[in-house]
């Protein structure tokens, strides 16, 4: 996060409790654009889809695909990786008639390759030392890393990972086909467009209907979700750029828009779609610290005095926050104590979590933001409470993660939904993304409950976040009743 930048006046927000009797009352709400991954936020599903916890990965028994691949070595990423390829494609061999009006036409060519081996020139590159997998348009061309990224990603989040690195290159190849991806357009746009085709494909396996794969809604695809963490652009790259993927927050989002609306969504994403919501930028010149302050006392009043800010206008009296003391949990990183109305936090754990991740402690280490964020999901609790909403159970827990995202929303410089930035806080490249992954981790506040019980679905732990980013505090109130 980044401190210090110049105060701009706070668009006023619904109070919370107007918000409420609106909700509550006969007043028909009329919205937007539709931003949403789907009409509804459910604790206990996946865009619909209800959330269940089984295998992930290959199906067992399933006969490899015969496909030829140039230069393939028959192991096991090069299976993993033509099954996939195969099953995307049988996948848009149905879906593209129905959406784009055509036939879908296989790709001429599939290639393999070792990063650390021999090279090989594919798409008028040398291989050699390079971790990557792409589509070639001039040459209709998908090629992958089976040496050193197909295998990194199976171990650091699954089998399924690798599946969604091959759907996003095939999806590639039906932004070419059908038109959606267009000469000169930038390159976000087409990235976003093929993260979207990929939840399309996703959606088709969480169904049961791909031939080489299965996946659970619950940890199978939070998992994939994760796995964003490790494909997104370097920290503090700018959408505008040439080559730009986008960050994990943006990509996660074309995910779930593709899973929960399917190809159509896909198609509609074009310059005005994506300079709305995409948030990927470059750190700002005054950010000593690379978007990644120190989580001590001293930030965390100033994470507190801003939530203060931010939620001045609901009328709720702020909770007290205690360093330690009674209300303090030795085994959460933060607590909401309802009697005291306080806010206890443990300092280690939240300096541990907020710690600027190295390779070796990335399960024990996210960033600053992941460590706010857990802190904003207690005060936001107290918020509730000051209102007479229900502060345990599911529903609890997403507007709880809502309402994280409405804060989240509220410090981005650059202004969302007719927010302007509130204080002196700001969001700072890979924030986002910090939040995402703290989102999807197996005990996560942010979309927890009272109690600290989160949601399920880590899909609609994401989802929720999402809400209150784009739409703010009265979509919360509106959406989680």
């Amino acid at each position: 996060m980044l401190m210090g930048a110049a105060r701009r006046r706070a668009v006023r927000v619904t109070t919370l409790l107007a918000a409420l009797l609106l909700a509550a009352g006969c007043t028909t709400v009329i919205r937007g654009e539709a931003k949403r991954v789907g009409a509804v936020v459910d604790p206990g599903s996946a865009a619909g889809l209800k959330v269940t916890e089984g295998p992930s990965g290959p199906r067992v028994g399933a006969a490899d695909a015969q496909v030829t691949v140039e230069n393939a070595d028959n192991g096991e990423m090069d299976r993993l990786a033509i099954n996939a390829v195969s099953d995307v494609q049988k996948y848009w061999a149905e879906q593209f008639p129905v959406h784009f009006g055509k036939p879908y036409e296989p790709l001429r060519r599939l290639a393999s390759w070792d990063s650390g081996g021999k090279n090989m020139v594919l798409c008028r590159s040398n291989t050699a030392g390079v971790e990557n997998a792409f589509f070639c348009p001039s040459e209709d061309l998908i090629a992958w890393d089976r040496g050193g990224l197909l295998p990194m990603l199976s171990t650091n989040y699954g089998s399924m990972a690798v599946v969604a690195v091959l759907a996003h290159e095939v999806g590639h190849a039906v932004g070419h086909r059908s038109g959606v991806t267009k000469l000169g357009m930038p390159t976000i746009i087409a990235e976003q467009q093929a993260d979207c085709f990929t939840g399309a494909f996703f959606r088709h396996v969480a169904e049961g209907k791909a031939e080489h794969f299965e996946i659970s809604t619950g940890d199978g695809l939070s998992k994939v979700l994760g796995a964003m963490f490790a494909l997104r652009d370097q920290v503090g790259a700018s959408f505008t750029k040439r080559g730009a993927h986008g960050n994990a927050f943006d990509r996660v989002t074309a995910f779930q828009f593709g899973f929960g609306q399917g190809p159509k969504r896909c198609a509609a994403m074009d310059a005005k779609d994506i300079n709305a919501r995409v948030t990927e930028y470059s750190f700002a010149k005054q950010d000593d610290n690379k978007g990644n302050l120190p989580v001590n006392e001293q930030t965390v009043k100033t994470i507190v005095e801003n939530l203060q800010a931010v939620h001045k206008d609901t009328g709720a009296a702020p909770p007290e926050v205690s360093f330690g003391g009674t209300c303090a949990s030795a085994e959460a990183a933060a607590t909401y104590c309802e009697s005291s109305n306080t806010v206890g936090l443990n300092m280690e754990r939240l300096a541990q979590l907020g710690k600027a991740p190295a390779k070796q402690e990335r399960a024990r280490a996210i960033g600053d933001f992941a460590a706010f964020g857990e802190i904003a999901s207690r005060y936001v609790i107290s918020v509730q409470k000051a209102v007479g909403l229900k502060l345990s159970g599911d529903v609890a827990a997403l507007r709880t993660a809502c309402m994280v995202g409405n804060w989240a929303g509220s410090l981005l410089q650059r202004p969302v939904g007719g927010r302007n930035p509130v204080g002196t806080l700001r969001i700072s490249p890979g924030d986002l993304d910090e939040a995402v992954t703290q989102l999807l981790t197996e005990n996560t506040l942010m979309a927890a409950d009272v109690g600290g019980k989160p949601v399920p679905s880590g899909f609609a732990r994401v989802e929720a976040f999402h809400v209150g980013f784009l739409d703010g505090i009265s979509a919360c109130t509106e959406d989680f009743r």
